[in-house]
């Protein structure tokens, strides 16, 4: 059977380093499209992604990744057990209601505006050391000196994990997302993957154990409280949950830093509101979150053959929401292709829709503004080094530039 025009798009277009051609004609052509190269229902437009989000009856969040693992061949499922154990929990991000409900009723808590608020000087602190160990005349990298080690020491002491450990959650985390391709798992990853996870649960247990005996003022702690006399977590939801945050905490965060910075200084007007107003600065991270959205598709498992979009679903079948494509979508944002600090409203769903918008954004967009200020104070003549930008391809989930190399004006003139 010959190509249709919209699977060839999926099948060459570059979706790493410049996705956006092709999610617009994507969304013009067959915005509900059953792709056989990524075996997966693929869905570009704003409204289509917010309702299939919402609606956790039919397109559950549940076992989604058992169904891709399940999918995989019969040769390789053995090493992917340890995969399918692990994501068969019922973890935060891995549930619907009512399981959903009660987990992220404990877990909210960690994540109150006056915890957060309370998190400020810290975050503070945490950037000025960064920040006071790079040369800006010599020139350092965003990503590996501020973007990326800022949100891993944020997550590890909120969490109640060794910040000094922040090397070993990025190679864990990079080694779990490694198998998920884009509608169907990626065999070849799967031990890489299956090591990974097993690792960074062996590592959680030597957390808890610890709390067990010498309880501390942190969310592992609070876990653990939570697991006795019949509470709200078990055991094995705790190690799901735990291993979202190592990695959540801290691959959206490191990208929405990069990315915003990224997009101010190849924008001279908007970084000069960025650094003058806090309100256009506010404005924006917001902007960057729409622009190049740190998490660029999630999916869903359909519950029960359903009609949605003129499309028959099945049940089992995967569903794949480009949030990237959405929050460039011109019937919900008009100029959806120019970066605008100003721009009102913007109702971008950088963070997700319904029950599983993210538990963690005010945080992010915390460590986001303090970081970004204290860039922009220390070097108001801050500049790339480079004209050009690799965005990072190994994880499809995900948009972050690799390296964003700056110096002080001053230093080159």
């Amino acid at each position: 059977m010959a190509q249709t025009a919209t699977e060839r798009i999926l099948a060459e277009a570059d979706l790493s380093s410049d996705p956006f051609a092709a999610y617009r004609e994507l969304r013009e052509r067959e915005p509900v499209h059953w792709s056989p190269t990524w075996e997966a229902w693929v869905l570009t437009r704003y409204d289509d992604v917010v309702a299939t989000l919402r609606d956790h009856g039919r397109f559950s969040s549940r076992d989604r990744l058992v169904e891709m693992i399940d999918g995989l061949p019969a040769e390789t499922r053995a090493d992917a057990e340890p995969l399918r154990a692990h994501f068969a929990t019922t973890g935060l991000i891995h549930s619907d209601p009512p399981d959903h409900t009660r987990m992220r009723g404990v877990l909210k808590q960690a994540f109150s505006p006056r915890v957060i608020a309370a998190l400020e000087p810290r975050i503070k602190g945490i950037v000025a050391e960064l920040l006071d160990g790079v040369d800006a005349e010599r020139g350092f990298d965003v990503v590996a000196d501020l973007a990326y080690p800022l949100p891993a020491t944020v997550i590890a002491e909120l969490l109640g994990a060794r910040p000094e450990d922040r090397d070993r959650f990025k190679g864990w985390s990079d080694g779990i997302v490694a198998f998920q391709g884009k509608g169907r798992a990626i065999a070849e990853a799967v031990p890489t993957s299956a090591q990974a996870v097993t690792e960074m649960r062996g590592y959680i247990s030597e957390l808890l154990a610890e709390r067990r005996l010498q309880p501390r003022d942190d969310l592992l702690t609070a876990l653990v409280e939570a697991t006795r006399d019949g509470g709200a977590f078990d055991e094995a939801e705790i190690y799901s949950t735990c291993v979202t945050f190592l990695i959540g905490g801290h691959e959206t965060t490191t990208s929405l830093i990069a990315n915003c910075l990224h997009a101010l200084l190849r924008r001279p007007d908007q970084l000069e509101l960025a650094r003058r107003d806090d309100l256009a600065l506010a404005g924006a991270i917001e902007e960057s979150l729409r622009f190049d959205s740190p998490i660029q598709r999630t999916f869903r498992r359909v519950t029960e053959d359903t009609e949605y979009g003129g499309q028959e679903m099945r049940r089992g079948q995967i569903v794949i929401q480009l949030l990237g494509a959405a929050n460039r979508d011109p019937e919900r944002f008009p100029r959806p292709d120019e970066f605008d600090v100003m721009r009102k409203p913007n109702r971008h769903i950088a963070f997700g829709s319904g029950v599983h918008f993210c538990i963690g954004a005010p945080l992010a967009r915390l460590e986001a503004r303090l970081a970004l200020r204290a860039v922009l104070d220390r070097w108001p003549d801050l500049r790339p080094l480079s004209e050009t930008v690799e965005w990072q391809s190994e994880k499809a989930l995900f948009r972050c530039v690799r390296s964003l190399p700056v110096r002080s004006k001053r230093a080159a003139a």
